[in-house]
């Protein structure tokens, strides 16, 4: 008898959508064999806040799943929104060259006037990218994806609203619940598993698997951005393997021939080409869903899906 691969769920950007997570979980629930959901390993990529209208809840729905899913392994990446939200709340590591989180802040000064950003309580010693997700954008319009700006560069407006606060109000550093600030501290940068299997045309392949929200850098030793990522330095002022675009699309030429699964979200887009997945459909639009891929089936599940007929 051949032996039942484990099952492993990755979970595409949620953006604080509790309706759409809620009905995907139930979708996954169903199409799925039971002993197979309730043993799965469940990655989620990342980008569980802004945009959407319940980031609160939609973290409440995270912290919950250990307990009502005890024999699931869960696995909480961080994007590149939850980073910033970790940000604005002191939540980061201090960068481990010993430099200040405020010398992130430099290289980009010339952004400041146009971002607007946070010069609020707090904002001496924050991160650039905190400063970025709390402050607020002189333009109204976000002319690339064709919809009006929630407060800042990251719409973070709806995030700030969730917890009851106006946009870039200090109050957020009060409110948010311990057991949020908790799973934000605690989010990975990367995720890593040694043996994954995926069905191909050629039959079931076992493979490594990393996931991390953007991707991986062609170009750079993968093993260097793997150690960045494991240890989360916080001294780089934008973190191309939680915000790139371009740049990580592809998995680096170092990878070609390893067998490695590089799996992410961010891009808003469904993507998959070889080992290279990119799952996330919905990118926080409200019109689109949220989605996750199952392996080793390969098999798109998403929160439109219709399970009951």
């Amino acid at each position: 008898m051949t032996q039942k691969q484990p099952t492993v769920i990755c979970v595409g950007d949620i953006h604080g959508y509790i309706s759409k997570l809620n009905s995907l979980w139930s979708n996954l629930h169903s199409a799925l064999d039971p002993s197979d959901f309730d043993s799965a390993l469940v990655i989620f990529l990342g980008d569980y806040c802004d945009r959407g209208p319940e980031t609160r809840k939609v973290i409440d729905f995270l912290i919950s799943l250990p307990e009502k899913h005890p024999d699931q392994t869960h696995v909480f990446l961080a994007g590149n929104h939850d980073f910033a939200f970790a940000g604005f709340l002191g939540l980061l590591p201090r960068p481990s060259d010993g430099s200040d989180l405020k010398d992130t802040w430099k290289e980009f000064e010339d952004s400041e006037e146009r971002e607007g950003w946070y010069k609020g309580e707090g904002f001496e010693d924050m991160h650039l990218q905190g400063r970025r997700w709390a402050g607020k954008i002189k333009a109204q319009f976000n002319s690339v994806k064709g919809m009006a700006y929630k407060g800042s560069i990251y719409d973070a407006g709806s995030t700030f609203e969730s917890y009851g606060v106006p946009h870039g109000s200090s109050d957020l550093m009060k409110v948010v619940p311990e057991s949020h600030k908790k799973f934000l501290t605690n989010m990975v940068w990367v995720h890593e598993e040694d043996d994954v299997c995926i069905e191909t045309e050629e039959g079931l392949k076992h493979c490594k698997l990393i996931a991390v929200h953007a991707g991986l850098e062609k170009g750079n030793s993968v093993d260097e951005q793997l150690k960045l990522l494991r240890t989360k330095d916080t001294s780089i002022s934008k973190i191309p393997y939680l915000s790139g675009r371009k740049n990580v699309w592809d998995i680096p030429q170092e990878l070609d021939d390893k067998q490695t699964v590089v799996v992410s979200g961010h891009h808003g887009k469904l993507h998959m080409d070889g080992l290279r997945l990119i799952i996330d459909e919905g990118g926080g639009y409200p019109d689109k869903p949220v989605a996750a891929i199952v392996l080793p089936s390969m098999k798109i599940i998403r929160d439109t899906d219709n399970f009951s007929s």
